[in-house]
Protein backbone atom coordinates (compact mmCIF):
# COMPACT_ATOMS: atom_id res chain seq x y z
CA UNK A 1 0.00 0.00 0.00
CA UNK A 2 1.43 3.58 -0.46
CA UNK A 3 0.82 6.55 0.33
CA UNK A 4 -1.24 8.89 -2.33
CA UNK A 5 0.97 12.58 -1.53
CA UNK A 6 1.41 15.36 -3.82
CA UNK A 7 4.57 14.89 -6.18
CA UNK A 8 5.84 18.54 -4.77
CA UNK A 9 10.10 19.30 -5.37
CA UNK A 10 11.75 20.53 -1.81
CA UNK A 11 13.46 23.06 -3.91
CA UNK A 12 14.62 26.59 -2.79
CA UNK A 13 12.81 28.64 -5.29
CA UNK A 14 9.42 27.95 -2.40
CA UNK A 15 11.30 29.34 0.24
CA UNK A 16 12.17 32.42 -2.30
CA UNK A 17 8.73 32.99 -3.45
CA UNK A 18 7.30 32.42 0.49
CA UNK A 19 9.65 35.38 1.85
CA UNK A 20 8.21 37.46 -1.31
CA UNK A 21 4.50 37.03 -0.14
CA UNK A 22 5.21 36.51 3.84
CA UNK A 23 7.84 39.30 4.33
CA UNK A 24 7.79 42.05 2.08
CA UNK A 25 8.18 44.25 4.98
CA UNK A 26 11.21 42.36 6.96
CA UNK A 27 14.63 44.42 7.23
CA UNK A 28 18.34 43.28 6.11
CA UNK A 29 21.32 45.27 7.61
CA UNK A 30 24.48 45.37 6.66
CA UNK A 31 27.60 47.12 8.16
CA UNK A 32 29.61 48.91 5.14
CA UNK A 33 32.77 50.74 6.88
CA UNK A 34 31.15 53.21 9.60
CA UNK A 35 27.81 53.44 8.37
CA UNK A 36 24.78 50.26 8.08
CA UNK A 37 23.03 50.27 4.92
CA UNK A 38 19.39 48.62 5.30
CA UNK A 39 16.57 47.70 2.73
CA UNK A 40 13.96 45.15 2.70
CA UNK A 41 12.92 41.67 1.85
CA UNK A 42 10.91 42.86 -0.47
CA UNK A 43 13.72 44.78 -2.42
CA UNK A 44 16.26 41.76 -2.15
CA UNK A 45 14.06 39.37 -4.16
CA UNK A 46 13.42 42.31 -6.65
CA UNK A 47 17.59 42.57 -7.05
CA UNK A 48 17.25 38.37 -6.72
CA UNK A 49 15.30 38.31 -10.08
CA UNK A 50 17.53 41.20 -11.82
CA UNK A 51 20.48 38.97 -10.93
CA UNK A 52 18.77 35.94 -12.03
CA UNK A 53 18.79 37.44 -15.83
CA UNK A 54 22.16 39.58 -15.58
CA UNK A 55 23.58 36.22 -14.82
CA UNK A 56 21.54 34.67 -17.98
CA UNK A 57 22.56 37.60 -20.03
CA UNK A 58 26.09 36.32 -19.30
CA UNK A 59 25.69 32.98 -20.60
CA UNK A 60 25.25 30.63 -17.18
CA UNK A 61 22.71 27.83 -17.67
CA UNK A 62 21.44 25.28 -15.51
CA UNK A 63 23.76 23.62 -13.64
CA UNK A 64 26.83 25.77 -14.44
CA UNK A 65 28.90 26.70 -11.12
CA UNK A 66 28.99 30.56 -9.88
CA UNK A 67 31.69 31.50 -7.55
CA UNK A 68 31.61 34.06 -4.76
CA UNK A 69 34.90 35.08 -3.07
CA UNK A 70 33.02 37.75 -0.33
CA UNK A 71 32.02 38.49 3.26
CA UNK A 72 28.73 38.13 4.56
CA UNK A 73 26.59 41.23 3.38
CA UNK A 74 23.52 41.50 1.52
CA UNK A 75 24.49 41.08 -2.06
CA UNK A 76 26.07 37.88 -1.18
CA UNK A 77 22.90 36.73 0.06
CA UNK A 78 21.29 38.27 -3.19
CA UNK A 79 23.17 35.29 -5.45
CA UNK A 80 22.81 32.89 -2.62
CA UNK A 81 19.26 32.70 -4.15
CA UNK A 82 19.30 34.09 -7.83
CA UNK A 83 22.20 31.27 -8.29
CA UNK A 84 20.44 28.27 -7.36
CA UNK A 85 16.82 29.14 -8.23
CA UNK A 86 17.53 30.06 -11.67
CA UNK A 87 19.20 26.23 -11.91
CA UNK A 88 22.92 26.91 -11.60
CA UNK A 89 25.26 25.89 -8.53
CA UNK A 90 26.25 28.60 -6.18
CA UNK A 91 29.92 27.91 -5.28
CA UNK A 92 31.39 30.34 -2.16
CA UNK A 93 35.05 30.28 -1.80
CA UNK A 94 36.96 29.95 1.38
CA UNK A 95 38.64 33.07 0.69
CA UNK A 96 41.49 32.36 3.85
CA UNK A 97 42.83 29.66 2.10
CA UNK A 98 46.02 29.55 0.50
CA UNK A 99 46.65 30.96 -3.08
CA UNK A 100 47.22 27.36 -4.96
CA UNK A 101 44.40 25.77 -3.15
CA UNK A 102 42.12 28.95 -3.98
CA UNK A 103 43.28 28.04 -7.72
CA UNK A 104 43.08 24.55 -7.43
CA UNK A 105 39.69 24.70 -6.54
CA UNK A 106 37.94 27.44 -9.28
CA UNK A 107 39.46 24.87 -11.57
CA UNK A 108 38.09 22.23 -9.89
CA UNK A 109 34.86 23.14 -10.04
CA UNK A 110 34.50 24.45 -13.50
CA UNK A 111 33.45 28.12 -11.99
CA UNK A 112 32.15 30.37 -14.83
CA UNK A 113 31.50 33.42 -12.94
CA UNK A 114 33.63 34.61 -10.31
CA UNK A 115 31.77 37.82 -8.16
CA UNK A 116 34.19 39.26 -5.85
CA UNK A 117 33.82 42.04 -3.02
CA UNK A 118 35.89 45.04 -3.88
CA UNK A 119 38.08 44.92 -1.03
CA UNK A 120 39.47 41.36 -1.66
CA UNK A 121 39.98 42.45 -5.53
CA UNK A 122 44.32 42.40 -4.80
CA UNK A 123 43.91 38.28 -3.99
CA UNK A 124 41.49 38.13 -7.12
CA UNK A 125 43.80 39.53 -9.35
CA UNK A 126 47.03 37.95 -8.57
CA UNK A 127 44.78 34.64 -9.08
CA UNK A 128 43.45 35.09 -11.97
CA UNK A 129 45.93 33.87 -14.43
CA UNK A 130 45.77 30.57 -13.14
CA UNK A 131 41.63 30.44 -13.74
CA UNK A 132 41.49 28.43 -16.21
CA UNK A 133 37.44 28.40 -16.97
CA UNK A 134 36.36 31.62 -15.39
CA UNK A 135 34.27 33.78 -18.15
CA UNK A 136 33.30 36.98 -16.47
CA UNK A 137 34.46 38.73 -13.12
CA UNK A 138 31.81 40.75 -11.08
CA UNK A 139 32.64 43.19 -8.66
CA UNK A 140 30.29 43.54 -5.82
CA UNK A 141 29.99 47.33 -5.80
CA UNK A 142 28.37 50.39 -7.71
CA UNK A 143 31.23 50.75 -10.15
CA UNK A 144 34.81 48.86 -11.03
CA UNK A 145 37.65 50.38 -9.50
CA UNK A 146 40.00 51.74 -12.42
CA UNK A 147 43.19 50.03 -13.46
CA UNK A 148 42.07 46.47 -11.97
CA UNK A 149 44.14 43.80 -14.56
CA UNK A 150 40.17 41.68 -14.39
CA UNK A 151 38.74 41.21 -17.54
CA UNK A 152 35.99 41.28 -19.01
CA UNK A 153 34.96 42.54 -15.53
CA UNK A 154 31.22 44.56 -14.53
CA UNK A 155 30.29 45.95 -11.77
CA UNK A 156 27.40 44.15 -9.90
CA UNK A 157 25.15 46.94 -9.67
CA UNK A 158 25.42 47.77 -13.82
CA UNK A 159 24.31 44.13 -13.74
CA UNK A 160 21.43 44.14 -12.26
CA UNK A 161 19.65 48.27 -13.12
CA UNK A 162 19.60 47.00 -16.72
CA UNK A 163 17.90 43.47 -16.09
CA UNK A 164 14.31 43.12 -15.62
CA UNK A 165 13.00 41.73 -11.88
CA UNK A 166 11.07 39.60 -13.26
CA UNK A 167 12.42 36.35 -13.86
CA UNK A 168 10.80 32.86 -15.07
CA UNK A 169 11.58 30.52 -12.53
CA UNK A 170 12.58 26.92 -13.97
CA UNK A 171 10.61 24.10 -12.52
CA UNK A 172 13.98 22.40 -11.01
CA UNK A 173 14.12 18.44 -9.34
CA UNK A 174 14.97 18.26 -5.71
CA UNK A 175 17.81 16.14 -6.38
CA UNK A 176 19.34 19.18 -8.46
CA UNK A 177 22.70 20.64 -7.51
CA UNK A 178 22.06 23.77 -5.83
CA UNK A 179 25.39 24.31 -4.09
CA UNK A 180 28.93 23.82 -3.02
CA UNK A 181 31.33 24.17 -0.59
CA UNK A 182 35.58 22.62 -0.30
CA UNK A 183 36.87 21.18 2.81
CA UNK A 184 39.84 23.48 4.15
CA UNK A 185 41.99 20.39 2.98
CA UNK A 186 43.79 19.49 6.10
CA UNK A 187 45.84 16.81 3.87
CA UNK A 188 45.65 16.98 0.73
CA UNK A 189 43.61 19.32 -1.86
CA UNK A 190 40.43 20.61 -0.38
CA UNK A 191 37.27 18.26 -1.51
CA UNK A 192 34.06 19.39 -3.06
CA UNK A 193 31.09 19.16 -1.10
CA UNK A 194 27.46 19.60 -3.43
CA UNK A 195 24.57 20.09 -1.87
CA UNK A 196 21.09 18.99 -3.45
CA UNK A 197 18.13 21.22 -3.01
CA UNK A 198 16.28 18.55 -0.69
CA UNK A 199 19.08 18.65 1.34
CA UNK A 200 19.09 22.56 2.13
CA UNK A 201 15.59 22.61 2.12
CA UNK A 202 15.56 19.79 4.64
CA UNK A 203 18.15 21.30 6.34
CA UNK A 204 16.56 24.78 6.62
CA UNK A 205 13.23 22.92 8.82
CA UNK A 206 16.16 21.18 10.89
CA UNK A 207 17.83 24.68 11.88
CA UNK A 208 13.94 25.57 12.12
CA UNK A 209 13.39 23.08 15.02
CA UNK A 210 13.53 23.96 18.72
CA UNK A 211 15.79 22.23 20.24
CA UNK A 212 17.87 22.52 17.31
CA UNK A 213 18.71 26.32 16.36
CA UNK A 214 15.16 27.12 17.20
CA UNK A 215 15.08 30.14 14.25
CA UNK A 216 11.92 32.17 14.09
CA UNK A 217 10.71 34.96 12.44
CA UNK A 218 10.59 36.91 15.57
CA UNK A 219 14.42 36.49 15.63
CA UNK A 220 17.45 39.04 14.64
CA UNK A 221 20.25 36.68 13.34
CA UNK A 222 23.37 37.48 12.99
CA UNK A 223 25.77 35.32 11.15
CA UNK A 224 29.53 35.79 12.23
CA UNK A 225 30.22 32.20 10.61
CA UNK A 226 31.61 33.59 6.92
CA UNK A 227 29.16 32.34 4.07
CA UNK A 228 32.45 30.92 2.21
CA UNK A 229 32.48 28.35 5.39
CA UNK A 230 29.69 25.73 4.66
CA UNK A 231 26.83 28.27 3.38
CA UNK A 232 27.16 29.90 6.87
CA UNK A 233 25.87 26.67 8.13
CA UNK A 234 23.16 26.99 6.01
CA UNK A 235 21.16 30.11 7.72
CA UNK A 236 20.61 32.03 4.95
CA UNK A 237 18.58 29.74 3.49
CA UNK A 238 16.10 28.86 6.72
CA UNK A 239 16.41 32.68 8.21
CA UNK A 240 14.91 34.06 4.50
CA UNK A 241 12.58 30.95 4.67
CA UNK A 242 11.23 32.31 7.91
CA UNK A 243 11.26 36.30 7.36
CA UNK A 244 13.95 36.32 9.89
CA UNK A 245 15.68 40.40 10.29
CA UNK A 246 19.09 39.59 9.05
CA UNK A 247 22.50 41.46 10.54
CA UNK A 248 25.44 41.14 8.49
CA UNK A 249 28.62 42.14 10.18
CA UNK A 250 30.63 42.44 6.41
CA UNK A 251 34.38 41.96 7.06
CA UNK A 252 34.14 43.46 10.69
CA UNK A 253 34.49 40.65 12.65
CA UNK A 254 36.65 42.77 15.67
CA UNK A 255 34.95 41.86 19.10
CA UNK A 256 34.02 45.40 19.51
CA UNK A 257 32.28 45.84 15.74
CA UNK A 258 30.60 42.61 17.10
CA UNK A 259 28.98 43.75 20.19
CA UNK A 260 28.01 46.75 18.88
CA UNK A 261 25.91 45.49 15.96
CA UNK A 262 24.20 42.67 18.70
CA UNK A 263 23.59 46.26 21.02
CA UNK A 264 22.27 48.56 18.62
CA UNK A 265 20.60 46.05 16.31
CA UNK A 266 19.12 44.12 19.37
CA UNK A 267 20.79 40.78 17.94
CA UNK A 268 18.55 37.71 19.41
CA UNK A 269 20.88 34.98 18.02
CA UNK A 270 23.83 34.54 16.50
CA UNK A 271 26.44 32.01 15.32
CA UNK A 272 30.26 31.56 15.00
CA UNK A 273 33.51 29.93 15.95
CA UNK A 274 34.87 30.19 19.51
CA UNK A 275 37.71 32.18 18.38
CA UNK A 276 35.50 35.13 18.09
CA UNK A 277 33.35 34.80 21.20
CA UNK A 278 36.43 34.10 23.57
CA UNK A 279 37.09 37.90 21.80
CA UNK A 280 33.95 39.30 22.98
CA UNK A 281 34.25 37.72 26.12
CA UNK A 282 37.69 39.61 26.65
CA UNK A 283 36.30 42.75 25.87
CA UNK A 284 33.66 42.71 28.23
CA UNK A 285 36.01 42.17 31.25
CA UNK A 286 37.00 46.02 30.12
CA UNK A 287 34.25 47.56 28.75
CA UNK A 288 30.62 47.88 29.03
CA UNK A 289 28.22 46.62 25.96
CA UNK A 290 24.56 45.73 26.42
CA UNK A 291 23.90 41.94 24.89
CA UNK A 292 20.75 41.04 26.70
CA UNK A 293 18.89 40.89 23.66
CA UNK A 294 21.01 37.92 22.97
CA UNK A 295 18.56 34.80 23.56
CA UNK A 296 21.57 32.76 22.40
CA UNK A 297 25.11 32.49 21.01
CA UNK A 298 25.51 29.40 18.91
CA UNK A 299 29.18 27.78 18.84
CA UNK A 300 30.55 25.38 16.37
CA UNK A 301 33.85 24.72 14.26
CA UNK A 302 35.56 23.60 17.16
CA UNK A 303 35.04 22.92 20.49
CA UNK A 304 34.25 25.73 22.95
CA UNK A 305 35.64 25.30 26.31
CA UNK A 306 33.55 25.10 29.24
CA UNK A 307 35.38 27.42 31.35
CA UNK A 308 33.94 30.04 28.31
CA UNK A 309 30.12 28.94 28.59
CA UNK A 310 30.15 29.35 32.27
CA UNK A 311 31.96 32.81 31.85
CA UNK A 312 29.06 33.79 29.58
CA UNK A 313 26.22 32.71 31.78
CA UNK A 314 27.81 33.70 35.04
CA UNK A 315 29.57 36.93 34.18
CA UNK A 316 27.12 38.30 31.61
CA UNK A 317 23.51 36.06 31.94
CA UNK A 318 24.23 34.80 28.05
CA UNK A 319 23.45 31.40 26.88
CA UNK A 320 26.18 29.87 24.99
CA UNK A 321 24.53 26.76 22.74
CA UNK A 322 27.15 23.93 21.36
CA UNK A 323 26.65 22.65 18.14
CA UNK A 324 28.32 20.43 16.31
CA UNK A 325 28.83 19.74 12.20
CA UNK A 326 31.11 20.01 9.01
CA UNK A 327 30.80 20.86 5.27
CA UNK A 328 29.96 17.17 4.45
CA UNK A 329 26.64 17.47 6.74
CA UNK A 330 25.40 20.66 5.36
CA UNK A 331 26.31 20.89 8.50
CA UNK A 332 23.70 20.48 11.43
CA UNK A 333 24.43 17.03 13.40
CA UNK A 334 24.71 17.64 16.85
CA UNK A 335 23.38 20.24 19.61
CA UNK A 336 23.59 20.95 23.03
CA UNK A 337 20.11 21.50 24.84
CA UNK A 338 19.77 20.13 28.66
CA UNK A 339 16.43 17.41 28.44
CA UNK A 340 13.81 19.00 30.61
CA UNK A 341 14.77 16.80 33.86
CA UNK A 342 18.51 17.31 33.80
CA UNK A 343 17.42 21.32 34.36
CA UNK A 344 17.39 20.11 38.07
CA UNK A 345 20.58 18.83 38.08
CA UNK A 346 23.96 21.17 40.43
CA UNK A 347 25.21 23.32 38.19
CA UNK A 348 28.88 21.76 37.50
CA UNK A 349 26.22 18.69 35.98
CA UNK A 350 24.87 21.22 34.22
CA UNK A 351 27.82 23.22 32.73
CA UNK A 352 29.48 19.41 32.20
CA UNK A 353 26.97 18.57 29.63
CA UNK A 354 26.65 21.74 27.95
CA UNK A 355 30.46 21.51 26.99
CA UNK A 356 29.30 18.31 25.06
CA UNK A 357 28.26 18.22 21.43
CA UNK A 358 25.07 17.37 22.42
CA UNK A 359 22.96 15.12 21.02
CA UNK A 360 21.65 14.93 17.06
CA UNK A 361 18.90 16.59 15.57
CA UNK A 362 16.15 14.72 14.07
CA UNK A 363 17.78 13.80 10.36
CA UNK A 364 20.84 12.91 11.87
CA UNK A 365 21.63 9.01 12.93
CA UNK A 366 24.42 8.37 14.86
CA UNK A 367 26.80 5.60 16.10
CA UNK A 368 30.74 5.40 17.02
CA UNK A 369 32.85 2.14 15.56
CA UNK A 370 35.71 1.30 17.45
CA UNK A 371 39.28 0.27 16.46
CA UNK A 372 37.78 -3.45 15.75
CA UNK A 373 35.39 -1.89 14.17
CA UNK A 374 32.52 -3.06 16.53
CA UNK A 375 29.84 -0.05 17.61
CA UNK A 376 30.48 1.37 21.20
CA UNK A 377 28.26 1.66 23.90
CA UNK A 378 26.67 4.69 24.75
CA UNK A 379 28.13 4.49 28.37
CA UNK A 380 30.50 8.06 27.83
CA UNK A 381 33.63 6.03 28.24
CA UNK A 382 33.84 4.28 25.06
CA UNK A 383 35.97 6.02 22.65
CA UNK A 384 35.09 5.19 18.24
CA UNK A 385 35.29 7.36 15.72
CA UNK A 386 31.99 9.28 14.56
CA UNK A 387 29.65 7.63 12.02
CA UNK A 388 26.78 9.66 10.38
CA UNK A 389 23.59 9.10 8.23
CA UNK A 390 20.65 11.37 7.07
CA UNK A 391 19.04 13.52 4.29
CA UNK A 392 21.73 15.87 4.55
CA UNK A 393 24.62 14.08 4.22
CA UNK A 394 26.97 13.63 1.41
CA UNK A 395 27.38 10.35 -0.12
CA UNK A 396 30.63 10.73 -2.27
CA UNK A 397 33.02 13.74 -2.38
CA UNK A 398 32.90 15.77 -6.21
CA UNK A 399 35.38 14.11 -8.89
CA UNK A 400 37.15 12.63 -6.07
CA UNK A 401 38.33 8.82 -6.81
CA UNK A 402 38.75 8.10 -3.15
CA UNK A 403 35.39 8.67 -1.62
CA UNK A 404 34.84 5.71 -0.86
CA UNK A 405 37.62 5.59 2.10
CA UNK A 406 35.25 8.13 3.62
CA UNK A 407 32.41 5.67 4.31
CA UNK A 408 31.00 2.50 5.70
CA UNK A 409 27.86 0.60 5.21
CA UNK A 410 26.40 3.99 3.79
CA UNK A 411 27.66 5.68 7.34
CA UNK A 412 29.77 8.92 6.31
CA UNK A 413 33.24 8.65 8.95
CA UNK A 414 33.98 11.69 9.92
CA UNK A 415 37.50 11.45 11.45
CA UNK A 416 36.16 12.76 14.87
CA UNK A 417 36.68 10.22 18.04
CA UNK A 418 34.05 10.65 20.12
CA UNK A 419 32.45 9.05 23.19
CA UNK A 420 28.60 8.58 23.83
CA UNK A 421 26.77 8.91 27.50
CA UNK A 422 23.40 6.97 27.95
CA UNK A 423 21.85 10.14 27.32
CA UNK A 424 22.92 9.98 23.76
CA UNK A 425 25.18 13.54 24.38
CA UNK A 426 28.57 13.23 21.78
CA UNK A 427 31.84 14.42 23.41
CA UNK A 428 34.07 15.07 20.84
CA UNK A 429 37.50 13.78 22.36
CA UNK A 430 39.85 14.47 19.57
CA UNK A 431 40.53 14.65 15.66
CA UNK A 432 41.73 11.01 14.77
CA UNK A 433 45.18 13.02 13.54
CA UNK A 434 44.86 15.03 16.49
CA UNK A 435 44.98 12.17 19.74
CA UNK A 436 48.37 11.54 21.89
CA UNK A 437 49.09 7.95 21.22
CA UNK A 438 50.89 7.17 24.08
CA UNK A 439 52.05 3.62 25.49
CA UNK A 440 48.94 1.74 24.18
CA UNK A 441 46.95 4.78 25.91
CA UNK A 442 44.92 7.33 23.77
CA UNK A 443 45.07 10.95 25.45
CA UNK A 444 42.67 13.28 24.71
CA UNK A 445 44.17 16.82 23.41
CA UNK A 446 41.28 18.03 23.29
CA UNK A 447 40.34 17.71 27.34
CA UNK A 448 43.63 19.12 28.13
CA UNK A 449 43.34 22.31 26.14
CA UNK A 450 39.77 23.17 27.30
CA UNK A 451 41.59 22.53 30.84
CA UNK A 452 44.41 24.67 30.34
CA UNK A 453 41.99 27.22 29.11
CA UNK A 454 40.08 27.15 31.78
CA UNK A 455 43.02 28.99 34.19
CA UNK A 456 42.58 32.46 34.45
CA UNK A 457 45.78 33.56 32.80
CA UNK A 458 45.54 31.61 29.97
CA UNK A 459 43.82 32.92 26.40
CA UNK A 460 44.12 29.78 24.58
CA UNK A 461 45.78 26.74 24.33
CA UNK A 462 46.70 23.75 21.77
CA UNK A 463 48.27 20.41 22.71
CA UNK A 464 49.97 18.34 20.28
CA UNK A 465 52.12 14.98 20.12
CA UNK A 466 56.03 15.59 20.32
CA UNK A 467 57.96 11.90 19.56
CA UNK A 468 59.16 10.05 22.91
CA UNK A 469 62.02 7.48 22.38
CA UNK A 470 59.76 5.25 25.28
CA UNK A 471 55.98 5.70 24.94
CA UNK A 472 55.81 6.72 21.16
CA UNK A 473 54.51 10.15 21.78
CA UNK A 474 53.68 12.63 24.83
CA UNK A 475 51.37 15.67 25.06
CA UNK A 476 53.86 18.67 24.70
CA UNK A 477 50.98 22.11 25.81
CA UNK A 478 51.37 25.51 23.49
CA UNK A 479 49.49 28.08 25.52
CA UNK A 480 48.98 31.61 24.61
CA UNK A 481 48.96 33.68 27.94
CA UNK A 482 46.48 36.68 28.27
CA UNK A 483 47.61 39.76 27.62
CA UNK A 484 48.15 41.02 31.24
CA UNK A 485 50.11 37.89 32.10
CA UNK A 486 52.23 37.88 29.09
CA UNK A 487 55.67 37.47 31.25
CA UNK A 488 53.36 36.65 35.23
CA UNK A 489 52.35 32.78 34.20
CA UNK A 490 54.62 29.77 34.92
CA UNK A 491 54.96 25.84 33.48
CA UNK A 492 54.44 24.88 36.97
CA UNK A 493 51.18 26.36 37.14
CA UNK A 494 49.68 25.20 34.39
CA UNK A 495 51.17 21.88 35.31
CA UNK A 496 49.44 22.22 39.25
CA UNK A 497 46.05 23.76 37.92
CA UNK A 498 46.04 20.00 35.59
CA UNK A 499 47.33 17.72 38.29
CA UNK A 500 44.13 17.95 39.93
CA UNK A 501 42.22 17.11 37.17
CA UNK A 502 43.95 14.30 35.34
CA UNK A 503 46.53 11.18 36.18
CA UNK A 504 49.96 11.88 35.72
CA UNK A 505 50.07 9.58 32.64
CA UNK A 506 47.64 12.20 31.00
CA UNK A 507 49.81 15.81 32.05
CA UNK A 508 51.69 17.38 29.25
CA UNK A 509 55.55 16.31 29.50
CA UNK A 510 56.05 20.05 29.08
CA UNK A 511 54.71 23.54 28.34
CA UNK A 512 55.71 26.29 26.15
CA UNK A 513 54.41 29.62 25.99
CA UNK A 514 53.54 31.51 22.86
CA UNK A 515 52.30 34.64 21.26
CA UNK A 516 49.11 32.88 19.40
CA UNK A 517 47.68 29.39 18.34
CA UNK A 518 47.89 29.09 14.71
CA UNK A 519 44.53 29.51 13.09
CA UNK A 520 43.14 27.42 9.77
CA UNK A 521 41.08 28.97 7.29
CA UNK A 522 37.57 28.80 9.41
CA UNK A 523 39.19 29.82 12.58
CA UNK A 524 39.77 26.44 14.40
CA UNK A 525 43.39 26.02 15.75
CA UNK A 526 45.86 24.89 13.06
CA UNK A 527 47.70 22.07 14.73
CA UNK A 528 49.48 20.96 12.19
CA UNK A 529 51.34 24.19 11.67
CA UNK A 530 52.48 23.56 15.51
CA UNK A 531 53.42 19.79 14.86
CA UNK A 532 55.93 21.14 12.03
CA UNK A 533 57.52 23.90 14.23
CA UNK A 534 57.75 21.78 17.57
CA UNK A 535 58.98 18.08 15.72
CA UNK A 536 62.27 18.47 16.99
CA UNK A 537 61.54 19.38 20.60
CA UNK A 538 63.15 18.10 23.14
CA UNK A 539 60.90 17.17 26.17
CA UNK A 540 62.78 17.56 29.69
CA UNK A 541 63.75 14.06 31.33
Amino acid sequence: MQGQMMDYQLTLTPLLDRARRLFPKKEIVTKAGPTLERYTYAEMIERVGRLANALEKLGIKRGDRVATFAWNNARHLEIYFAVPCMGAVLHPINLRLPGDQIAYIVNHADDQVLFVDPTLLPAVEKLAPHLKGVKHFVVMGDKVPEGTTLTPVHAYEDLIKEASPDYPWPHLNENDAAAMCYTSGTTGNPKGVVYSHRAIYLHSIGLSMADSFGLSERDTFMPVVPMFHVLAWGTPFATVMLGVKLVFPGPHLQPRDLAELIQAEKVTLTAGVPTLWMGILHLLENERYDLSSLRGMIVGGAAAPQSMIEAYEKKHNLNVIHAWGMTEMSPLGTVSRLKSYQLNLSEAERFAIRAKQGTSVPGVEIRAIDESGKEIAWDGKAFGELQVRGPWIIKSYYNYDRSADSFQDGWFRTGDVVSIDPEGFVQIVDRTKDLVKSGGEWISSQDLENAIMSHPKVLEAAVIAVPHPKWQERPLACVVPKPDFKDKITKAEILEHLASRFSKMYLPDDVVFIEAVPKTSVGKFDKKVLRVQFKDHKLPE
